[in-house]
């Protein structure tokens, strides 16, 4: 079984304190939206779809101890602080993407509510079901990269190279990337997987590692500067990494370093792989370009669990994502299939169709 490290149950939010991995286990409890705004910042919780499920929980959770004088009110405040929770990581879309369905939904329901009360509840239901959801997502999405990959090596055991940490630590349970090479494993299916330690926060050897370990999962950790000779040296059937962010043109967003394995697979002809759900599509933006990428302290560089490591006094650039470009992508993986990046643009219509549908 995999990892849990969200646990949520009405009144009451605990997530796994990610910082303290992989030497202490702690969860922490969230009361509300100003605890998740923190821990989002701070990186108690990351990874996209965690951010987003966690900062939508704090609300529910929230929201069952408030009391207001109308649904006008109401709305007012639920929207106010889906906009305060996006700004604690705004490169990741997911947790702006649920505040503006949340924010929509709740909007409508001004009107149509018969109180408030069956207003909250309503809202509070919307977002339990979007947990739910992206736990659902998350299985078929690695059911499909699994019977992809499996096609392609016409049944033989793969291995694998994988970035960052994509699993239950950084969704809502399972993983993307990660829960692909789970679904793989079950299947007694993966050769080995080999995954890099994500410096500067290192939550490979952090957190991908201690999930690894948990499930028992064959796998070997590399530098992050071992990447390319891992491909020209070991026989990788593909790299598969996660997304923050997928636009328009199919252009990808995720966490520092995976720009340079795309362009390493790239020589080495290794297929370059995506896994995100719809909640990482972005129609707002046509490229990549134009992406606000966030940057994160120079301690992150300079320091290891506060053991100083670089010359004080020196000039640090540490942005937390890079870009993609689409023609480095040989496919994206998602709970409804497999599309190459040329498809990403017809896919992002019909999501806006459903969550319109959906509202």
């Amino acid at each position: 079984m995999s990892l849990k490290s969200i646990i949520y149950k009405k009144q009451h939010l605990t997530i796994l304190n990610q910082l303290l991995l992989p030497f202490e286990k702690e969860f922490i409890d969230l009361e509300n939206t100003e605890d998740a705004w923190d821990a989002i910042h701070k990186m108690q919780v990351r990874g996209a779809p965690a951010i987003s499920i966690v900062g939508c929980l704090s609300l529910a959770v929230e929201l069952r101890t408030k009391t207001f004088g109308s649904c006008e009110e109401q709305a007012d405040y639920v929207c106010e602080r889906l906009r305060y929770l996006v700004t604690a990581r705004p490169t990741a879309v997911n947790m702006t993407d649920a505040a503006h369905v949340l924010s929509e939904m709740t909007r409508g329901l001004v009107t149509t509510s018969e109180s408030v009360s069956t207003m909250r509840d309503k809202v509070i239901t919307e977002i339990e079901k979007m947990w739910d959801e992206d736990i659902n997502a998350n299985h078929e999405l690695s059911r499909h990269g699994a019977d992809m990959l499996l096609e392609k090596s016409n049944g033989e055991p793969v291995t694998l190279l994988t970035h960052c940490n994509t699993g239950s630590l950084a969704t809502a349970g399972y993983g993307t990337a990660l829960g692909v090479v789970r679904a793989l494993h079950e299947r007694q299916k993966l050769e080995h997987v080999y995954f890099t330690e994500t410096r500067p926060y290192n939550q490979g050897s952090r957190l991908t590692a201690f999930e690894l370990i948990h499930d028992d999962i064959p796998a070997t950790l590399v530098c992050d500067s071992m990447a390319s000779a891992l491909m020209q040296h070991k026989n990788l059937s593909a790299v598969i990494v996660g997304v923050d962010r997928i636009v328009t043109n199919g252009d990808v967003a995720n966490k520092i370093g995976t720009y340079q394995l795309a362009i390493a697979a790239k020589y080495h002809n290794i297929p370059f792989y995506v896994a995100a759900t719809e909640y990482s599509f972005d129609v707002s933006h046509r490229t990549g370009a134009s992406i606000k990428i966030e940057e994160r302290e120079p301690t992150e560089m300079t320091s290891v669990r506060g053991v100083r490591v670089a010359a004080p006094g020196v000039n640090c650039w540490n942005p937390a994502f890079d870009v993609t470009p689409a023609e480095l992508i040989t496919a994206v993986i998602t709970e409804f299939g497999i599309f190459t990046p040329s498809q990403v643009e017809e896919r992002l219509i019909e999501v806006q169709k459903l969550k319109h549908h959906h509202l």
